[in-house]
């Protein structure tokens, strides 16, 4: 973005596959000079991911790294471990998803660049946290996933566990680390000091699940079990209409009232299952089956047109091919 927040930024950008590049893509988006340092054999990305127009120039790879100036160089190298360090020593940032030991190794550890530029801000994506017993373990987002509590969520909700089926510790990481790389340079303009940031991954999730799910267990003792039941129910998802699927969320008062009027159930508006929002929650097993009930003799398109009238939160169901030709993202230039 010319002329973004952040122009005038320079980052050197030495991380791959999908973590690192969508902290650094968001950093570039807003205005910062970003410098992604590859070596020789490039980003793992370049070539793992489906669809490419052109060798080493996958789909994913280019969306991570857009908006990017890129530069080949062998760490291996005395010539191209030196070049690194050049760059280093005028970058206001430094972000890196390498681990911890190899880091270290190859001198490029916060203690020994903070000699090299007192201004450094040094962000290290890591996949556990410092001082754990997985700290300098390899991970992947599905080792994230798997760990955080992510698939034993779906566990609780379907019997099996499995991933949500997209790198959601990647890019839930990347965002965190862009948005502390910007505190920190919040920071410096009132210290004048660089500072180094860790982001790790698996911390990272299981704060997203345990904000979630940790429940009644949030109290010491606990006062019921983990787990929220209305995100853990099997009617948590797109119900079925007379032609497909929809999702409707109709949670405060006003909105259940219209939602039961809607699919002919007035008779439920003084159920005390449902006549509060704490009720509400408290049967959502109930709740959620009185939607799957009552939402199949429609299509919808009319169960949409008719949310939208009273007000209550619904959606058709999109498929991949359709988020392509969205209406509402076609008229903001989504895509």
């Amino acid at each position: 973005m010319s002329g973004g927040p952040l122009e005038g930024v320079r980052v050197v950008d030495l991380t791959t596959v999908v973590v690192g590049p969508i902290c650094t893509r968001t950093l570039a988006d807003y205005g910062a000079d970003v410098i992604k340092v590859e070596a020789p054999g490039g980003d793992l990305l370049r070539t793992m991911a489906e669809g490419s127009r052109n060798p080493g120039m996958s789909g994913k790879f280019i969306n991570f790294n857009r908006n990017k100036r890129s530069i080949v160089l062998d760490l291996k190298n005395k010539d191209g471990h030196a070049a690194l360090l050049r760059l280093i020593a005028k970058a206001d940032v430094f972000v890196s998803n390498v681990r911890p030991e190899a880091l270290s190794r190859a001198g490029l550890d916060h203690a020994s660049l903070a000699k090299l530029n007192p201004r450094l801000i040094h962000c290290s994506i890591l996949a556990f946290g410092r001082g754990g017993r997985y700290y300098n373990r390899p991970a992947y987002d599905p080792i994230v996933q798997s760990l955080s509590g992510v698939a034993g969520t779906i566990a609780r909700a379907t019997g099996e566990p499995r991933f949500v089926p997209m790198v959601m510790s990647d890019h839930t990481s990347g965002l965190i680390a862009a948005q502390c790389i910007g505190f920190a340079l919040y920071r410096r303009e009132k210290t004048g000091k660089g500072e180094a940031i860790d982001v790790p991954m698996l911390e990272n999730m299981a704060s997203f699940v345990s904000s979630e799910h940790l429940g009644a267990a949030t109290f010491d003792p606990p006062v019921g079990p983990t787990g929220d039941g209305r995100l853990l129910s099997p009617n948590y998802r797109p119900l079925p209409t007379k032609d497909g699927y929809v999702t409707v969320r109709p949670n405060t008062n006003a909105q259940a009232l219209a939602f039961f009027d809607a699919i002919g159930r007035p008779e439920l508006k003084t159920d005390p299952r449902f006549d509060s929002a704490a009720a509400r929650t408290k049967n959502a097993a109930a709740y959620f089956e009185v939607q799957r009930e009552g939402l199949t003799g429609k299509t919808t398109d009319e169960w949409v047109e008719l949310f939208d009238r009273l007000d209550v939160p619904a959606a058709r169901y999109n498929s991949i091919d359709d988020l392509l030709t969205d209406p509402h993202l076609t008229d903001v230039g989504f895509f």
